[in-house]
């Protein structure tokens, strides 16, 4: 077996690289942050609809009092308010952290995927510390649930797009 060695000019043009390549990215995969940014938004306005939605058929549909007692009504209270901004703003910290893996990271997507698969799992858990009803608590984790799916798949799926 014999070794191959090449010479600086052969090193340039190999395929598989050499010390003349020029600028390299060390890390990271590279994003368009508009592209991103733009997928971002979107996905925070979905995140807050789907938590208006999930209280709306929870306290209307199946008359459960997630949030704030029955005679709330159909929205409950600021509770509910603080379920929609705060799935908001969850979209859009998903979008920053994915957008400084892709920066900063090999395999970005992966580690986006088991970071917000176990702050989901800590969402959904989370419901069953409370005094509320069983049945309260089984629909605000359903609820956190959807909304944690759709933010890591929306978020995901723009994160994937905006590689260049």
């Amino acid at each position: 077996m014999s070794t191959q060695f090449y010479t600086p000019r052969e090193q340039a043009t190999s395929p598989m690289g050499g010390w003349n390549d020029g600028p390299r990215r060390r890390f990271g995969v590279g994003v368009d942050a508009r592209k991103l940014w733009a997928g971002g938004v979107a996905s925070a306005v979905v995140a807050g609809l789907l938590a208006l939605v999930g209280v709306l058929v929870s306290r209307w549909l199946f008359n459960l009092p997630v949030l704030a007692p029955r005679q709330d009504g159909a929205y409950g209270d600021v509770r509910t308010t603080a379920l929609i901004l705060a799935a908001t703003a969850a979209a859009l910290a998903a979008t920053g952290l994915v957008h400084l893996l892709m920066l900063g990271t090999l395999r970005p997507l992966l580690f986006f995927g088991w970071i917000v698969a176990l702050v989901t799992t800590i969402a959904v858990i989370f419901p069953f510390s409370t005094t509320a009803a069983l049945d309260a608590k089984i629909a605000t984790a359903l609820v956190s649930l959807a909304i944690g799916v759709a933010t890591g798949t929306l978020v995901g799926g723009v994160a994937a797009r905006s590689v260049p």
